[in-house]
């Protein structure tokens, strides 16, 4: 089967995020970036799917052109081929990012039989980008998924619910958005990826389709907390004193 993992460029999970002057971006100059969680899985989940050597796993994203980076990261992953729907870098958006996604796959000769997405981003976290592809390419899906088998041509996919799970069967090809947990992401190793620096990457210009829905404002940051850090002593000395707050949480 042939499998497509679509993935996001965002920030560095924990990073501290630092606005330009006109609170309209993120100042990156000094920030890393990576994939977000649940797409890691999305990209693992295609690998095992299609290690067998019966089809292919295929990494996408829509991004900036130094969005490759993270392209490269799931042909360490062991992806098969990797593919960049090359913009400006300015903000999509979920409508505009879904029928870019959905025109490019509807433009290939050979289809996917399952399309794997993260359940949402970790920047945005807006949890579309999946279920507006799978409406513009008129496939079902299923969202949340935390446990994924194929059996046959039915895709058998488990939505944790509270006291059990709810099992959602559908026919290929289908979208699923999935969650970390679904999987262990494999370790791409450094020599992984010095190998995939050296595979092609195939780009593409997706056009801009719609104007954006909403109208954005400005950014604003969360505000930070401060810690505090109280010293109760020095070695032995300070034993009470850790005796005392042990006591005061109950913990003792």
């Amino acid at each position: 089967m042939d499998v497509l993992a679509c993935l996001k460029r965002v920030p560095d999970t924990g990073a501290k995020i630092v606005l330009t002057d006109d609170q309209q971006s993120i100042d990156t100059a000094h920030l890393g970036f990576t994939m977000s969680p649940h797409e890691e899985c999305a990209v693992e989940e295609a690998v095992q799917l299609t290690e067998d050597g019966d089809g292919e796993a295929t990494a996408l994203t829509l991004g900036p052109e130094d969005a490759a980076e993270q392209v490269r990261t799931a042909l360490a992953m062991q992806a098969d081929e990797g593919v960049v729907l090359e913009t400006d870098g300015s903000e999509w958006g979920a409508r505009n990012t879904a029928q870019a996604i959905a025109d490019w796959v509807d433009a290939r000769e050979e289809g996917f039989d399952l399309l794997l997405f993260g359940n949402e981003s970790a920047d945005s976290s807006n949890y579309q980008v999946g279920v507006r592809v799978a409406e513009a390419l008129g496939l079902p899906s299923v969202t949340g998924i935390k446990d994924l088998e194929v059996e046959d041509d039915t895709v058998v996919a488990k939505r944790e619910v509270a006291g059990g799970s709810e099992v959602y069967e559908l026919p290929q090809p289908a979208v699923v958005t999935v969650k970390e947990g679904l999987n262990t992401p494999r370790y791409a190793s450094m020599r992984a990826r010095m190998q995939a620096r050296k595979q092609s990457v195939e780009t593409a210009t997706p056009e801009r389709t719609s104007e954006p829905g909403l109208e954005k404002i400005r950014l604003e940051a969360p505000e930070e907390e401060e810690g505090r850090a109280e010293i109760l002593g020095d070695g032995p000395d300070a034993v009470p004193a850790v005796m005392d707050v042990l006591e005061e949480l109950e913990v003792l």
